[in-house]
């Protein structure tokens, strides 16, 4: 897989934290699968870890406060 910023071949199977802002309050999620560029650190999410994410933060705008952080593995 091409990185799509740089363009390099350097792209690896890797893990990094997500993260997002709600209408009450910030998500960070921790050990996220993702592809990274060992370049330019540009990184690609998965559709199947894109909808997860999706999943996890509309249970998660309901019962946080300010701050969540979580670790994707446990989360999934």
């Amino acid at each position: 897989m091409r990185c799509l910023a740089c363009k390099s071949n350097a792209m690896e199977n890797s893990t990094n934290t997500y993260f997002a802002q709600l209408n009450n309050c910030y998500v960070i999620i921790e050990n996220v699968p993702c592809v990274k560029c060992s370049q330019c650190g540009e990184v690609v999410y998965s559709a199947n870890t894109l909808e997860k994410i999706d999943d996890i933060l509309d249970k998660i705008e309901t019962i946080a406060s300010k701050i969540f952080i979580l670790d994707y593995k446990q989360a999934a």
